[in-house]
């Protein structure tokens, strides 16, 4: 017999009324971040971002009471608990180097994934909060998704037997932000590191790490990976692999082929799903079925109403506000994520000099 909890909701804090700052008014922040706030029953509070009129379009549509110019009065404002910051990564050191220094109010930090585009960036906000006592939070929100999560139920009861084999399939066409333009990493840095954070959640931190990449023939500005093929290796034989195709075919009926495909063997069993999001905005839930030799000769496949886009983003500030409440660390901590980024950066020195990386060879110039 299985009974057990596959825990896909997330643990929601006692306290419902921090008062969030929100910092961005774009599609992550209007349409993600606050919709699963409201269906929560989280506290925005105050909103800005470059464009006063959008920031107060969405105030007015997600009922938040102020509306600023600009982030630096949102941090400053003394009745701001939480900051929620939903901005190019590339722009978040400069929001959490002003936040650090008001201790009196800001306790607590939500920040995008990527955390940086850079990994000494991503020290470096780690550490400023670090510093500054303030629990920081990556929205590294794939850990949320439904069927992720009660995969990870199936593995913490040890339904697979030993780990084999992980792997995901992505084919997806992506709207690159414009702001990428100005690098040259940005499908394993963008799009990847949800499956390596995954990845890394479920089995723990590699050994290594060999990847291949090419580039895609729709994006028309100079990019190292487009298409991508990254593996973890792990100490006790254990391979998890996944494969981007951000091209997935030249267009046409091809656009409607998108998916995104997960698959965990085991010694004793083996699971597979589907994560909903290429279908959004129509809300679809991720899928999920296994099979196991404490239940011979049958599949298992539990169900469920949400949906990762937007319902995943309320666990992000959930494991936040939990760690706030009772001083304990963030499930999903910047120091956490810089493991993550850690494989990141393995993965784009495996293409760079065709070779594997070791992760200790990145942890080393983390620390030096």
């Amino acid at each position: 017999m299985l009974d057990f909890d596959f825990a896909i909701d997330p643990v929601l804090p006692r306290r419902k009324d921090f008062r969030i700052g929100c910092v961005g008014a774009g599609f992550i922040m209007r349409d993600c971040h606050l919709v699963a706030y409201g269906k929560a029953g989280f506290t925005p509070y105050a909103i800005a971002s470059l464009d006063r009129a959008q920031s107060a379009e969405v105030a007015a549509l997600r009922a938040i009471p102020k509306v600023y110019d600009h982030w630096r009065e949102v941090v400053r404002d003394p009745e701001v608990e939480i900051l929620d910051i939903a901005v190019p990564p590339d722009q978040q050191l400069a929001i959490v180097e002003e936040a650090v220094k008001e201790r009196g109010h800001i306790r607590g930090i939500l920040a995008q994934k990527p955390l940086a585009m850079t990994l000494a960036e991503a020290r470096r906000i780690v550490e400023l909060c670090e510093g500054a006592g303030i629990p920081l939070g990556v929205n590294s929100n794939m850990r949320y998704d439904q069927s992720i999560r009660a995969l990870k139920s199936l593995l913490d009861h040890g339904v697979l037997g030993e780990r084999v084999l992980a792997t995901i399939e992505m084919r997806a066409i992506p709207h690159w932000q414009d702001f990428l333009r100005k690098y040259t990493r940005i499908e394993i840095l963008n799009m990847g590191i949800h499956h390596i954070d995954t990845f890394r959640h479920l089995f723990g931190d590699p050994l290594k790490v060999t990847a291949l990449t090419r580039q895609d023939p729709r994006t028309q500005f100079p990019h190292i990976d487009g298409i991508s093929q990254y593996t973890l290796a792990y100490g006790d034989d254990f391979l998890a692999t996944s494969l981007d195709d951000v091209w997935a075919g030249p267009g046409g009926a091809v656009e409607h082929d998108i998916y995104i495909k997960w698959r965990v063997t085991g010694t004793e069993g083996l699971a597979e799903g589907t994560i909903g999001w290429p279908r959004y905005p129509i809300a679809t839930p991720s899928t999920l079925r296994f099979t196991t030799a404490r239940a011979p000769r049958r599949w298992i496949a539990p169900s469920w109403d949400t949906v990762w886009f937007p319902d995943a983003f309320a666990g992000t500030m959930a494991q936040l506000l939990c760690a706030v409440e009772t001083g304990e660390t963030p499930e999903i901590s910047g120091r956490d994520n810089l493991g993550t980024l850690a494989c990141v950066e393995a993965a784009y020195r495996s293409i760079d000099q065709e070779r594997t990386v070791y992760i200790e060879e990145i942890r080393k110039e983390m620390l030096s």
